[in-house]
């Protein structure tokens, strides 16, 4: 089935920017998490390079909080593909005593992805790396460029973003400098779900309704898991439920849903009263709380 246009327009531009991210950067990685939107920037990178394998490994920063349906993906679909896949962890950055497990009812891993993620770019010399974001996800992730240019610390400064005029896209970086690369920084969640649609592309089982045991904490439900800090007021029970969006199984709130298909969960998340990432609880620390991780050197 042929792509309609408007998808067509966003899969052109998509690998138009994946290319140019090949021919200007010496060595770019792809930030792989094993969520549908990381999924769809490696068939658009199929794409962009078939036949040929694409010509990049995958990065994943894995907080050892995961989904383990997402991380079963994430393996099965680098052995798929022939694609190298590099992963490295934050226990180990907390071994080392670089960051701090949080404590508390809310602890997360989250945030503390960020110093793994910067070891493996100065470790591996990563010069550029690719992302799913979206600028209609949150509002931070709207100010960026989709060559955002982060300093030598992995800092991004919203206020220091190049012009992108004409699709132009300058990747020159000074010495020490690090870009992220966003290709579907102009795409939309339906956007998405209607483009695995038509690609056929295979999704990790809990972007689907499912049973499975939760944790109803504050009028949210979260996946029970042995890295919640329960609290007296923690409410254990069972429930049909699928994840809009995926994070850590800590920050990561579930729908109850009954939606098994992709109609019949992007015809729930069109009727909708909150955002993709109003799930998330680790953006609902602070009212900037995504651009304040993203200054740091966060995704």
């Amino acid at each position: 089935m042929s792509l309609d246009k408007h998808l067509e327009t966003l899969e052109n531009e998509s690998i138009y920017i994946i290319r140019e991210v090949v021919s200007q950067f010496n060595k770019p990685v792809l930030l792989f998490s094993g969520g549908k939107d990381s999924i769809t920037l490696v068939r658009l990178a199929q794409k962009a390079f078939y036949p040929a394998k694409i010509p990049f490994p995958l990065l994943h920063i894995d907080t050892g909080h995961n989904f383990p349906e997402t991380i079963e993906f994430r393996d099965w679909l680098a052995k798929k593909l022939g694609v190298e896949l590099i992963v490295r962890y934050v226990q180990d950055s907390i071994d080392q005593k670089k960051v701090k497990e949080e404590t508390g009812k809310y602890a997360s891993r989250n945030s503390l992805q960020t110093v793994t993620l910067l070891d493996a770019i100065e470790e591996f010399g990563f010069d550029v790396c690719m992302g799913g974001a979206r600028r209609d996800e949150e509002k931070s992730r709207a100010k960026e460029r989709i060559f955002s240019v982060r300093n030598d610390f992995g800092q991004w400064d919203a206020k220091k973003q190049r012009p992108e005029l004409f699709t132009i896209l300058n990747g020159k970086i000074h010495f020490g400098e690090n870009v992220r690369a966003f290709p579907i920084s102009n795409w939309t969640e339906e956007d998405v779900w209607n483009y695995i649609k038509q690609e056929g592309i295979k999704l990790p089982s809990i972007y689907f309704a499912h049973s499975r045991k939760l944790v109803e904490r504050d009028g949210s439900y979260i996946a029970f898991s042995d890295y919640l800090n329960l609290v007296d007021s923690d409410k254990v029970l069972e429930g049909i439920v699928r994840f809009r969006t995926v994070g850590d199984m800590t920050c990561t709130a579930a729908l109850l849903s009954n939606a098994t298909t992709i109609e019949e969960v992007m015809k729930e998340n069109k009727s909708s009263k909150t955002s993709e990432r109003g799930a998330r609880m680790d953006d609902k620390r602070s009212e900037a709380a995504l651009e304040e991780r993203k200054k740091i050197g966060y995704f």
